[in-house]
C-alpha cells in the first residue's frame, strides 16, 4: 500500500514539474493532444562588424587629434567601399588620463582616447575588403564580425508552420491507429526559441605585411545559418 501511495505521489510531482513548462490541458472526450517541435534554418541577413579605436599621447589634445586622424581613415575606408560613414555607430567615447603606478606616488604619463564602433552591412561582399583594409591601416583593434538575423519574425513564422505541420501529422497518425478521423483544431499554444550563433571571425587584428596579398579571413566562407525552433501544443477533435 505504501509503495502504491509513493508511486502516486511521484506521478503527481512529475506532472506538476512538467506543467511549469507546458500548459495543462484538461482531458476531454473524443480529442487528441499532441506537442511537437518545428525548426527553420535561416540565412543571416546582416553582418555586424565591431572594433575599437584607441590612441594614447602625452597630452589630451595630442591624443584627441591622433584619434581624430584614425577615425578619418576609417571614414575613408568606408567611403571607398561604398558605405556612408553615418552607417557606423559609436557605442562609447572616452578620454582619460593614464598613470604610472610603479612608484609610491602615481605619475601622469599621458592621455588615452577609446571609442567603440559598430557597423551593420547588408551587402556581405563588402565585409572582406573592409576587414582587410582596417587591418592594413593599423588604426583599430579588437575587431569582431558576427552574422545575425534582423528579420527574425519571418523565421519564427516558418518554424511555427513546421511545428504545426508535424503536430497535425502526429495527431492524424494517432487517430488512424484508433480507427478514428482527425477533426478540427480546438486549441493551440506556441513557444519559439532563437538559437543565434554569432561567429567571431577576427579579433585583435594586427597590421598586416604589405607584401602579403593573402585574402581576408572572411573570404570564400559561407556565413553560418541561424536556427529558429518552435514548440506547438495542439488539441484536435476526433470524429
Amino acid at each position: 500500500m505504501r509503495a502504491t501511495i509513493a508511486m502516486v505521489v511521484a506521478l503527481i510531482v512529475s506532472t506538476l514539474a512538467l506543467g511549469q513548462d507546458r500548459p495543462t490541458i484538461a482531458a476531454q472526450p473524443n480529442t487528441v493532444f499532441v506537442g511537437t517541435d518545428g525548426k527553420f534554418e535561416a540565412n543571416p541577413d546582416t553582418a555586424l562588424m565591431q572594433f575599437n579605436i584607441s590612441a594614447q599621447e602625452g597630452t589630451s589634445r595630442e591624443a584627441y587629434d591622433r584619434a581624430s586622424k584614425a577615425v578619418e581613415q576609417v571614414r575613408q575606408i568606408l567611403r571607398s567601399n561604398g558605405v556612408e560613414p553615418k552607417a557606423a555607430e559609436i557605442g562609447y567615447f572616452s578620454l582619460q588620463p593614464v598613470y604610472d603606478f610603479k612608484t609610491a606616488k602615481r605619475k601622469l604619463v599621458g592621455y588615452q582616447v577609446n571609442a567603440n564602433v559598430s557597423l551593420k552591412l547588408k551587402d556581405f561582399s563588402k565585409v572582406a575588403p573592409i576587414v582587410q583594409q582596417l587591418a592594413d591601416t593599423d588604426v583599430t583593434e579588437n575587431q569582431s564580425l558576427n552574422y545575425t538575423l534582423e528579420d527574425m519574425d519571418a523565421a519564427k513564422t516558418k518554424a511555427v508552420e513546421d511545428a504545426y505541420r508535424r503536430a497535425r501529422e502526429s495527431a492524424a497518425a494517432l487517430a488512424r491507429s484508433a480507427g478514428r478521423t482527425l477533426g478540427e483544431l480546438s486549441y493551440a499554444s506556441v513557444d519559439t526559441f532563437e538559437n543565434v550563433r554569432p561567429m567571431p571571425i577576427a579579433r585583435t587584428m594586427m597590421k598586416m605585411n604589405a607584401a602579403a596579398a593573402a585574402p581576408a579571413p572572411t573570404e570564400e566562407f559561407t556565413p553560418q545559418t541561424i536556427s529558429v525552433t518552435a514548440h506547438v501544443n495542439a488539441l484536435f477533435g476526433l470524429k
